[in-house]
């Protein structure tokens, strides 16, 4: 695979801001995904080649992916951490099919870890 990378993780309190960024070999179909230990492994944002974009419920609303194309970069701003945040955050790739429709996901990142602190 062509392995994306990622940055920006961190030790934050309660509350806090984050910004994630992964550098992937495109990024026309990406997500963000994320593992605590213990747990699955779960998406928390998708965006597609439209630019359609989808949130996992448990976000309420506090995260925001975004993406520059130009620069292969995908992005994740993360506000109001909570202590349930707490998770190895991986970035994700896929490559557009002949229908332009996103096919499954094939680059994945390392990963960077986000703990948050009560």
């Amino acid at each position: 695979q062509v392995q994306p990378v990622e940055s920006g993780g961190g030790s934050v309190q309660a509350g806090g801001s984050l910004r994630l960024s992964c550098v992937a070999h495109e990024t026309h179909c990406a997500a963000w995904f994320r593992q605590a230990p213990g747990k699955e492994r779960e998406e928390v944002a998708s965006i597609d080649s439209d630019g359609l974009t989808t949130y996992a419920h448990s976000i309420k609303g506090r995260f925001t992916i975004s993406r520059d194309n130009d620069k292969n970069t995908l992005y994740l701003q993360m506000n109001s951490l909570e202590p349930e945040d707490t998770a190895m955050y991986y970035c994700a790739a896929a490559d557009l099919g002949s229908d332009y429709a996103c096919r499954s996901y094939t680059d994945w990142g390392q990963g960077t870890q986000v703990t948050v602190s009560s």
